[in-house]
């Protein structure tokens, strides 16, 4: 029993669980002040009685999820009643002024009790009787004679609902989710509601076509409608469309003034597009697997396009689209990801700012005229064999990979970086049309380009703003256009050329050719020893020298008691010192001894690595900026002597060295973090605090077991 004295100016009032009675509910009449009261999951009653809830001044009530047999509401200023999940068999209500009434999920309310329920409150805007499965169309139709102000209306989960002669004329918002009974003659009755702004009809399993001329219609949801066929929708401001999961959607006909994004995807059937939507600017079409070449059609400006704004276009796995022909001016990105069946690309959309096609490896023609594209990759297309690009923004074009090209004309005026790599039918003409329109490229790579020679290098003269040529794995023969045209080259790249001779390096280090170069890569060439020891004494401008896989690499013996090797008979004092930071010989196979003393000019070698050097037994490095050594899988290696000061990491995995050598030998390294003697056989796991001993700066030993 409520205490009057207590509760007399109480507004809100929440209860929950539990039991309450008669007497509860005949004492609410003494809070005068009761606004809202609200009672969650609690028996009402002894399950034989009629709850009667009786108040002047209520205005909002929930009685949700809770057991009762029957109730009686009569409250004169009530504007929200909420019986959500109760069970009851009947619901009398005397609210004249009640606007929203929600008894979803009341499953014991027979269609009669529904009934007398909603018109018995005649100012009702908003009624939810979803799941109440009794509910039939005359309850509609009485509903809509006497609730003449209804505007929202729940009815999904009524099975028995088909909107048979129901006019409901000033619906706002329908809601009708897995009702059986709906069909295309339902529609027929939407149609009435002149003023319907949303509609939803998921999973109405027996709708087959949707059309619709609704001038306030701005959303609508057509999701998992097994049966559909025809969607045609007219409205000027319609703003969202979810049309999901309908897997026998075939045409789709669509007039808007305010849709900006349009989703489709996976809808496998459809074949038939038509859009009038002036404002769209996105549309996803992926996996649309039964759109064919005449959707370009529909957003192309050369039909008349209805889509004059659009920006993104995605058609990801489209597998029936094979030939592409699009023009729009407006088209900023386009996505063809996973479509294996276009054979042809024709691209006229000068706004153009990105392309994917990955998965496209059936494409062969392709044609960018023009595109605002700043970037392209075609290297995941391996069968093109014709490229036609304008591109006037274009700074990087990657073609890697394109095997067969045979065919290209690119006209980008400010490309910078163009990756040729592995374009085996490129020829001469190729690279003379494409430095002639493209003075700007700064990176050439042209690794295995084998038809390229030296014809198409003199057209090189027309960049003067390379720095990066990559020409390895060719057959030239001569590099005399390279250092004639190149002045300003950084990086050349000569991995595998073994057609060039002994003295085709000569102009580098006997006529100071290619005076800004700073990288030079020789891995896998036949140059002779003596070329690359003059080279490596006289480019004192290099930084990084790579000589990885030289077979004719022999010793590098740079102390100045012996008169050969790399012992040069010049006045040392009178040479510059070296600039070389990074020197690579990975795998030279005759190269057994590496000296270099303290005299020798090597003050700035930073990084120095000779794994995989079968025959290497000595090493003897007095380098003062040295900071990482890597004589990893130097099986033969006996003799280790450093005398380097800042070096921090050492490799000696799979050495056969004793532990007694590279004691001595890091001992004279204060800076030393690093020790890998991994798969050492002569180094056993327990001499690391030998080893730690000798060099204290150690942080970090991998032996064979585990890291200390």
């Amino acid at each position: 029993m409520i205490n009057s004295s207590v509760f007399r100016n109480l507004a809100m009032l929440t209860l929950g669980k539990g039991q309450l009675g008669e007497p509860f509910f005949q004492a609410l009449t003494d809070c005068t002040m009761l606004n809202s009261l609200t009672v969650i999951d609690a028996v009402l009653g002894n399950g034989h009685q009629e709850i009667p809830i009786y108040h002047d001044r209520l205005r909002h009530l929930q009685i949700v999820k809770c057991r009762m047999v029957r109730i009686s509401v009569r409250c004169p200023e009530l504007e929200t009643l909420s019986l959500k999940r109760s069970s009851m068999a009947h619901a009398v209500l005397n609210c004249p002024l009640l606007r929203d009434l929600d008894i979803a999920s009341c499953h014991k309310l027979l269609d009669a009790a529904v009934r007398s329920a909603a018109t018995s409150c005649p100012l009702l805007e908003s009624l939810d009787m979803s799941n109440c499965s009794c509910v039939s169309d005359e309850t509609l139709r009485e509903i809509s004679l006497i609730c003449e102000n209804l505007h929202i209306l729940n009815a999904s989960y009524c099975p028995n609902i088909s909107l048979e002669s129901v006019r409901l004329p000033m619906l706002t918002v329908l809601k009708l989710h897995s009702c059986e009974g709906i069909t295309s003659a339902s529609i027929a009755a939407i149609s009435y509601s002149y003023v319907l702004e949303v509609l939803e009809l998921d999973n109405c399993s027996l709708l087959t076509s949707v059309f619709l001329d609704l001038s306030h219609l701005r959303n609508i949801r057509l999701v998992h409608c097994r049966k559909l066929v025809d969607v045609s929708l007219r409205s000027m401001v319609l703003s969202s469309i979810r049309i999901s999961n309908c897997p026998l959607l075939q045409r789709i006909n669509i007039t808007s003034s305010s849709l900006q994004q349009l989703i489709l995807q996976k809808q496998e059937s459809l074949t038939t597009l038509e859009l009038h939507c002036e404002c769209l600017q996105e549309v996803d079409l992926t996996d649309c697997e039964s759109l064919t070449n005449s959707i370009f059609e529909v957003f192309s400006d050369r039909s008349g396009c209805g889509c004059p704004l659009l920006k993104s276009l995605i058609l990801d796995n489209c597998e029936r689209l094979t030939t592409v022909v699009f023009s729009s001016g407006s088209v900023r990105s386009l996505s063809f990801a996973g479509c294996r069946a276009i054979t042809s690309l024709e691209l006229t959309c000068p706004n153009l700012e990105q392309v994917t096609l990955d998965g496209c490896d059936h494409l062969e023609n392709a044609t960018f005229c023009p595109v605002g594209l700043s970037s392209l990759n075609l290297g995941i297309c391996p069968k093109l064999n014709v490229l036609n690009i304008d591109a006037p923004s274009m700074v990087q074009l990657e073609l890697k990979g394109c095997g067969v090209l045979s065919q290209s004309l690119i006209n980008c005026p400010l490309l910078k970086s163009l990756d040729a790599s592995f374009c085996s039918q490129l020829k001469d003409d190729f690279l003379s049309t494409t430095t002639a329109s493209c003075p700007l490229i700064e990176s050439l790579i042209l690794m295995s380009c084998p038809s390229i020679g030296s014809d198409g290098l003199m057209s090189l003269r027309y960049l003067p703003n390379l720095t990066l040529l990559d020409l390895s794995y060719t057959f030239l023969l001569d590099l005399q256009p390279v250092f004639d045209s190149c002045l300003k080259l950084k990086v050349l790249k000569l991995q595998a050329c073994k057609y060039l001779t002994d003295s085709s390096l000569e102009p580098l280090y006997k006529d100071d050719a290619l005076p800004a170069l700073l990288e030079l890569d020789l891995s896998y060439g036949t140059l002779c020893h003596s070329a690359i020891q003059e080279l490596i004494a006289c480019c004192t401008h290099l930084t990084h020298l790579n000589l990885n896989g030289c077979v004719n690499m022999n010793d590098m013996n740079w102390n100045l008691t012996n008169d050969h090797d790399f012992n040069l008979d010049v006045d040392i004092d009178s040479q510059p010192h070296l600039l070389l930071q990074n020197l690579n010989c990975v795998g030279c196979p005759n190269t057994k001894k590496v000296i270099i003393p303290r005299l020798a000019r090597f003050s700035h070698l930073s990084s120095l690595n000779l794994s995989l050097s079968a025959n290497l037994k000595d090493v003897d490095l007095a380098c003062s900026n040295l900071c990482f050594l890597n004589l990893s899988n130097c099986c033969s290696l006996e003799s280790l002597k450093l005398e380097c000061p800042r070096l921090t990491t050492l490799f000696l995995q799979s050495c056969n060295i004793g532990e007694e050598v590279v004691e001595s030998a890091i001992s004279h390294c204060n800076m030393l973090e690093t020790l890998d003697v991994r798969f050492c056989p002569k180094i056993s796991p327990l001499s690391m605090g030998r080893l730690r001993t000798a060099c204290p700066s150690l942080k970090r030993i991998f032996n064979s077991l585990v890291p200390v």
